[in-house]
């Protein structure tokens, strides 16, 4: 088998240096070393979009973008606060669920899997609930769907509704407007960041943090900003995941921060749904309101996903299926990690091969 190349939606193939990084010394998460480099890796989440420490506080936690996303909504509505759920895939779906799981108020605006979100819908189901807070998905990876977070932002503020975005995977290679509506981010080192897994994290504002909820220990968001604030960590942090995440962010501002990424994403994206088009393969959601992270695409007649797959692997790349209803139907592929023009030349010369087969 050759070099397996992940077009998965992450963890993502790694540079060498981030892969060198994991390697770092034997370190003791109570000594200043350490601390050292936390604090540099939460500065430079907030160089990222260029917040502001006087506004956010970033905060770092061990865990799968998905541990990041449960303490941001495990803390910040209170206790008298309802949550509006927005739901066009598994990832919002998936937030619904933790709001039940924690016993916190919400309710569910729920569109179809792959469309867009109706402003006129949000507005509606903010004042039918009366809801406090909205959670949105930016990008949905079950479709490749980019949600207007514009939009969004836009009537929560009209409805004077805070926003807690779910930016896992987006959050430093797409455009994240930090608006006065959006109170929480949180995303994942091993995405569009280029880090390993293991590390997550969440910028949150100041004040939100201030009225945080306590309804989980290991995921107290404002727990973990108190201790890191005052170069402390409050349980044993994954290290090896920070020593990468502290050379991914390096690497990511040397090339041109979250705008460069985003061109050499949608350059690659492009030639390979291109590429696709010229061989019969359509893809799912239009190309115009698509991230540039990740595309979907309709499987090829008489072509199961397991056998594209399987070709494909052996071939030395790594697609993702379809979730759900879709998993008949599509089968995906993120242009994140350290990849190039040369990958997809080869990955579409594999696919002649299946089509031929």
């Amino acid at each position: 088998m050759s070099r397996l190349r992940l077009l998965n939606p992450g963890p993502v193939t790694l540079s060498p240096g981030v892969r060198a990084a994991l390697a770092g010394p034997d370190l003791c998460h109570r000594e200043p070393e350490f601390f050292d480099i936390q604090d540099r890796i939460r500065s430079q989440l907030l160089s990222v979009y260029d917040n502001s420490a006087e506004d956010w506080a970033p905060v770092v936690i061990s865990g799968s973008g998905t541990s990041a996303v449960e303490a941001m909504i495990a803390s910040l509505p209170g206790a008298d606060d309802t949550l509006l759920v927005v739901e066009n895939g598994v990832y919002g779906e998936r937030m619904t669920r933790m709001a039940e799981v924690h016993g916190i108020a919400h309710a569910r605006l729920h569109i179809a899997w792959g469309a867009p979100i109706g402003p006129d819908a949000l507005a509606e189901a903010i004042q039918a609930h009366n809801a406090t807070h909205v959670a949105v998905v930016h990008h949905e990876t079950t479709t490749g769907r980019l949600n207007d977070l514009n939009a969004v932002h836009a009537v929560c503020q009209a409805h004077d509704a805070q926003l807690l975005i779910d930016a896992v995977s987006s959050f430093g290679a797409e455009a994240i407007d930090f608006g006065p509506a959006v109170t929480a981010v949180a995303a994942t080192a091993n995405k569009c960041l280029h880090g390993a897994p293991g590390a997550a994290f969440v910028l949150a504002r100041h004040t939100a943090l201030e009225q945080a909820t306590t309804r989980a220990l290991y995921l107290d968001l404002a727990g973990y900003a108190a201790k890191q604030a005052a170069r402390g960590t409050p349980f044993t942090p994954g290290i090896p995941a920070f020593y990468a995440l502290d050379a991914a962010l390096e690497e990511h501002r040397a090339a041109g921060g979250w705008p460069a990424r985003r061109e050499h994403y949608q350059t690659l994206a492009d030639q390979v749904g291109d590429g696709l088009a010229a061989r019969g393969i359509d893809e799912l959601v239009p190309r115009a309101q698509a991230s540039c992270v990740l595309r979907s695409y309709r499987l090829p007649a008489g072509v199961s996903y397991r056998r594209l797959h399987d070709h494909l692997k052996q071939a030395g790349f790594v697609i993702y299926a379809g979730q759900g209803q879709l998993a008949d139907d599509i089968f995906r592929i993120s242009t994140m990690g350290n990849l190039d023009a040369t990958d997809m030349d080869e990955l579409l010369h594999v696919f002649d091969e299946i089509i031929a087969s």
